[in-house]
């Protein structure tokens, strides 16, 4: 029951721009000790970012950039077991070691979301996000913060090895397998809510921008990772996918109407995720190899 839980903030859309880590070690099943850090991504905020975390260039105005933190951040992960709620906190931990041209960290990733999804029946499809688990477990923290994200998400997984009897070995292996045993395939289906087995099942997905790839083969691609793809931004949607270059142009100051709608349901309280094109397709390339 020895591993660590990590999760990050990002100022902004790209993946890459960490403003904040947390990471705590976990010892025979309880919290040993914990580290956390604001990093100046050398990045624009994005409004929408800084009303979620509270995290502004001000804060940070003082803090680290990731290469600073980077030996303490290996410190903590190279060697072990590394658990986080759905891929999102990999990628960001990926992205951020290719933009400044670091050695990736050797671990073994463990995402807590098919845990949950394969632990607990009510999860399997829907209602795994990390704070609702963590209110049916009786998990309290503080969401958004680092640390208190990463906290949860290592409670949640040993809530999981203790309520099956599965070591966290055996959880290795079980994320890697199908929900349910005895489910055979039937394809994926766009507008039903594709491969229920995907890392995002449960996802309703927008793309907005100019793509790189074409938008039918990015649709396809998502409803095999498991979200309904839906042509509009509305009440249903919970993740937003931006083309690259409409989040560079302008530092984030030029967006589509699209993007305009999803950071007023998120105003009005909302849970939609913005991220770009190469981070989803990073995103979804994970999903058949989650350790």
């Amino acid at each position: 029951m020895d591993f660590v839980a990590i999760d990050v903030e990002t100022a902004n859309a790209d993946a890459a721009s960490i403003c904040q880590i947390g990471i705590v070690a976990f010892e025979n099943g309880s919290v040993k000790e914990s580290w956390q850090s604001l990093v100046n991504p050398e990045d624009y905020f994005d409004g929408v970012n800084i009303s979620i975390h509270g995290i502004d260039q001000d804060a940070v105005k003082r803090a680290p950039t990731f290469p600073g933190i980077y030996e303490s951040v290996r410190n903590w992960l190279a060697g072990s077991i590394v658990a986080c709620h759905t891929p999102f906190d990999r990628v960001a931990v990926v992205r951020v070691a290719e933009k400044y041209g670091l050695e990736q960290v050797a671990c073994a990733w463990l995402d807590t979301a098919r845990v949950a999804r394969r632990a607990w029946p009510q999860f399997s499809k829907r209602g795994y996000g990390l704070a609702n688990v963590a209110r049916q477990l009786g998990i309290s923290f503080v969401a958004h913060n680092a640390e208190e994200d990463a906290r949860a998400a290592g409670e949640l997984l040993v809530h999981a090895m203790k309520e099956t009897g599965m070591a966290i070995s055996e959880w290795q292996e079980r994320v890697r397998e199908p929900i349910s045993p005895s489910r055979t395939s039937k394809g994926t289906n766009i507008a039903t809510g594709g491969n229920p087995e995907g890392d995002l099942y449960g996802e309703t997905v927008v793309f907005t921008g100019a793509l790189t790839i074409p938008r039918r083969l990015a649709a396809q691609i998502a409803a095999e990772a498991g979200c309904k793809v839906l042509d509009s931004v509305g009440e249903s949607t919970t993740l937003l996918v931006v083309g690259d270059q409409d989040i560079r142009r302008l530092a984030g100051h030029e967006k589509s109407s699209k993007h305009r709608k999803a950071e007023g349901l998120i105003a009005r309280g909302q849970t939609i995720r913005i991220l770009g094109e190469s981070d989803f397709t990073r995103l979804v390339g994970l999903q058949d190899s989650p350790q």
